[in-house]
């Protein structure tokens, strides 16, 4: 009889902790839900924000056109004072200080929107950190409690595709350590070596001025000039592979076509081609950058592994989706034998899945590599 009642009482405790469990896991669910509507409203008003910022943009051109004009009007005036009335000179000044004022006042409303622009996508990475770190909770609640109501058979196949998903977690980590000494290495022997040599150069330059005069100076003054913008160019191109700002502002398309340019001036010998056919529209901020990345990581191993000469990258922009396709010339490969190795095809597929995409792939060894992606516009609109 104590047998029954400790074996009645087990029952009861399981049935509790499972019921506890799955209460938790509407709470974690609800809270979920909730940041996700959050998320919701902070991107439209970040969709302002940059509506806002390119209207801005817009009329602060218009008013720097139309400040040159009347600086040179005021200049005309003053240099034929005689010329003109007393009220034309103070009209055209006039004009000229409130154009200016216009001016300074519009950059100062950029830049107000641009720090708000930043703190939305800060506030958003936050939130959806918390939406992932939900999901995540939610997930690990259901294969404990699967666990606790399916037999160790079904249990086994749970551990297994957890280890699955911690061995692909591993390797992510793998590549991110990786990238990180890349950078390292790029900032070392770019920016860093060419900002010492800047250092040095300009005591050169001091002990130059004093033994040789000042023209001498001027020439090594000159050369110092190139060696900083060449530092300013290897910076730049550091930051624009990290994250293009032009994805935020100018959108999409422009933004590829100024990272292709920016490749193909880094790769002597590489020739990029690009195409953008249809009506283009933007796309959410997650979307834009899905697709620039998959682009991005195509172009690199089209260069890097393919020893491509050649690429293409050409978008179609249809009713319900919008399709990208790159293409090579480069060594190729056998698909059986990579497909479940390489790291970076396995990445793609799963960052076109994200955003409900599709990824097709077709390469032969010593013909080139052709990659597709659909992603659907009704998804990310």
């Amino acid at each position: 009889m104590a047998k029954k009642n400790d074996g009645t009482s087990l029952d009861s405790i399981f049935d509790e902790l499972v019921a506890k469990m799955d209460q938790s896991k509407q709470d974690i669910f609800a809270i979920s839900e909730e940041s996700r509507h959050s998320y919701e409203e902070m991107k439209d008003e970040l969709e302002n924000v940059r509506a806002n910022i390119s209207r801005i943009i817009a009329e602060g051109d218009a008013l720097e056109e139309r400040t040159r004009s009347a600086r040179r009007r005021l200049a005309e005036l003053s240099g034929s004072f005689e010329s003109f009335t007393e009220s034309q000179v103070r009209e055209a000044f006039e004009l000229a200080n409130e154009l200016q004022v216009q001016l300074s006042l519009n950059r100062a409303e950029e830049k107000k929107f641009r720090q708000k622009r930043d703190r939305l996508q800060r506030k958003l990475q936050k939130l959806l950190q918390t939406i992932e770190r939900a999901e995540r909770l939610v997930n690990q609640i259901n294969v404990a409690t699967n666990y606790l109501s399916s037999d160790l058979e079904d249990f086994g196949d749970a551990v297994d595709k957890s280890r699955s998903k911690q061995d692909y977690s591993l390797r992510i980590i793998e590549a991110q350590e990786e990238e990180r000494k890349r950078l390292s290495r790029e900032i070392h022997d770019g920016p860093a070596q060419m900002m010492a040599n800047v250092l040095l150069r300009s005591d050169l330059i001091e002990k130059t001025y004093r033994e040789k005069g000042a023209d001498k100076a001027f020439k090594e003054i000159s050369s110092l000039k190139d060696m900083v913008r060449q530092a300013l160019t290897e910076v730049r191109r550091i930051i624009y592979d990290l994250r293009p700002m032009a994805l935020d502002d100018l959108g999409l398309v422009p933004t590829l076509k100024k990272y292709l340019e920016t490749i193909e001036e880094y790769n002597r010998g590489v020739r990029l081609f690009f195409h953008s056919n249809g009506n283009e529209v933007r796309l959410p901020n997650n979307f834009e950058t899905s697709i620039f990345r998959l682009v991005q990581e195509a172009v690199s191993n089209a260069i890097r592994h393919g020893k491509s000469t050649d690429i293409e990258v050409k978008m179609e922009w249809l009713a319900e989706q919008v399709s990208i396709i790159i293409k090579d010339n480069g060594s190729g490969f056998d698909q059986e034998i990579v497909k479940d190795q390489s790291f970076g095809l396995t990445g793609m597929r799963e960052r076109i899945e994200l955003i409900g995409g599709e990824f097709f792939i077709n390469s032969t060894l010593g013909e080139g590599t052709v990659l597709m992606f659909h992603i659907p516009l009704k998804a990310g609109m």
